[in-house]
């Protein structure tokens, strides 16, 4: 798993807690998914299909669909709660338009699994064929849902405190303390500013 400190487009996050919010991360810092080969590599990191599985039939209209569903996930998952402590502010048209879409995607059939034997004769997981396009979509759509309709879930759903980070995770730490999308990549860092800042005073 990246971390992806670099802009190199095969660096790829998966450190969000859910499958959903590392496809939202693939916007910063820069686009990942700008074209075909970097989309195949996300798919197969991301887990939604078993290692190896061939992927070489996805095309520019996949690239079109993921970022279009990523789009509709951004929609939601930063929607701003009211300050009241009623609910989330579900009443603009976009969001409801976003969430009639997700749950659209979300009705078609996922990839059916199956055990087969490997050489060595364990059991391991491939697809019964070709994954399609929508059915790979579906399972993303359909881990939103559950985001969005689990109070505990979406309660630790968190914005990265790193300068200019628009990352979204789920916040699973003990406390719920985690303020950044990684101690490695923002929180490196805010630790080096933070020096760099003790540095500047002490020369003063």
């Amino acid at each position: 798993m990246a971390l992806g400190t670099a802009t190199a487009p095969y660096e790829l996050r998966f450190d969000a807690g859910r499958i959903c919010l590392d496809l939202l991360a693939t916007t910063h810092p820069e686009e990942r998914l700008d074209s075909v080969g970097p989309l195949r590599a996300w798919i197969a990191g991301s887990g939604l299909v078993p290692p190896g599985t061939p992927l070489t039939h996805a095309d520019a209209a996949w690239l079109l669909d993921f970022r279009e569903l990523r789009a509709r996930i951004g929609q939601l998952v930063t929607a701003v709660p009211v300050t009241d402590g009623r609910s989330y502010d579900l009443a603009s048209r976009p969001y409801d338009l976003a969430l009639a879409r997700v749950n659209e995607i979300a009705r078609a059939a996922p990839p059916v699994p199956r055990a087969v034997r490997d050489q060595d004769g364990t059991l391991v997981r491939e697809l019964t064929g070709p994954p399609e396009s929508a059915a790979l979509l579906a399972v993303v759509a359909r881990d939103v849902v559950e985001l969005l309709t689990d109070p505990v879930a979406r309660a630790a759903v968190r914005e990265c405190e790193g300068d200019k980070c628009p990352i979204v995770y789920l916040d699973t730490s003990r406390g719920r303390r985690r303020r950044w999308c990684s101690s490695e990549v923002c929180g490196n860092r805010e630790r080096v500013a933070r020096h760099r800042r003790r540095a500047a005073l002490a020369r003063a």
